[in-house]
């Protein structure tokens, strides 16, 4: 099944043409986080959306937060690279980032890539997808929609 999710992933990516692996559905991450084996997954949303949205609930040892920006400012951070590097040393690891939308997941799985870990993969819709006609996310695409672990506000 892991050997099917990456494949998937992979093809996704040269589709599209993307600068990182690949890019895996909400459901698909999960899937891979259960497997265990070396996946895990980067939240690179502010602390503050984690305090106050909520955060995926998946083993601590398969968890790790690294900011793509700082709150209050939304200030890029400066030190995400030696963050990333410090929270997940293994340059092999299968690495899931998440963001709120799968904007900065992206950028993070790009930049990742750029500075050598060779299995990054962007989990498309985010923690809480698109935003719904009245402006409000949790109800089109993401994490928290899918009905996948999570806990918080």
């Amino acid at each position: 099944m892991t050997t099917q999710l990456i494949a998937i992933a992979r093809q996704r990516a040269q589709e599209q043409g993307l600068p990182y692996a690949g890019a895996v559905t909400p459901q698909e991450a999960f899937s891979l986080l259960q497997t265990g084996t070396g996946v895990v997954l980067v939240d690179v949303r502010t602390n503050a959306e984690r305090d106050w949205v909520g955060r995926v609930v998946v083993p601590e040892a398969q968890h790790k937060a690294v900011q793509w920006s700082t709150y209050p400012g939304g200030i890029p951070n400066p030190d995400f690279m030696s963050e990333l590097h410090a929270a997940v040393p293994d340059t092999t690891a299968t690495l899931l980032f998440l963001c709120r939308s799968g904007v900065r997941s992206r950028h993070a799985a790009k930049l990742a890539t750029e500075h050598g870990y060779t299995a990054c993969f962007d989990i498309l819709e985010g923690f809480e997808g698109d935003k719904d006609a009245g402006g409000h996310r949790k109800s089109i695409g993401g994490w928290c929609q899918k009905n996948l672990p999570w806990a918080g506000a």
